[in-house]
């Protein structure tokens, strides 16, 4: 199980038009804040202060198709070569993170190949590497080369 680090930055907060927002860097804008954004910004906290990630590595909830559905992944990140390295998924902290919640992210790996996938719910965090077709379990963050 890996974990989030402890001393992660305070994120900026805000209350605007009766309802509160949180900023977040990659997308350089307000979003609104619900528990799901609340781990996705602590997932974005760690690649960025803690992985020193640059923000242009990062993709947030971008759309994609899969099965000819449109659907959205929380986060991917590129490595120096601008290839997709990571994609994770978030979940709200109430939600298990069950094999459901790997199978989705595996469902957004059929349409974007990535070497790492990682899922989070901010109290849980798993991540594997995939390695001649099997996950492979990771014991910590998978270095991304800057």
């Amino acid at each position: 199980m890996l974990s989030l680090a402890d001393n992660l930055p305070v994120p900026s907060l805000r209350r605007f038009q009766g309802r509160e927002e949180i900023f977040d860097a990659c997308r350089k804008k307000w979003i609104a804040l619900t528990p799901e954004e609340w781990v996705r910004q602590q997932v974005l906290a760690q690649l960025i202060h803690v992985l020193l990630v640059p923000t242009s590595w990062i993709a947030v909830e971008k759309e994609i198709e899969v099965n000819k559905l449109r659907k959205r992944f929380d986060v991917l990140v590129h490595d120096e070569q601008s290839l997709p390295f990571c994609m994770i998924e978030c979940k709200a902290p109430e939600v298990p993170l069950t094999t459901s919640v790997l199978d989705q992210l595996l469902r957004y790996h059929l349409q974007v190949p990535v070497p790492y996938l990682m899922i989070s719910n901010g109290s849980q965090t798993m991540g594997w590497r995939k390695s001649d077709g099997e996950l492979v379990e990771l014991a910590d963050w998978p270095l991304i080369r800057k």
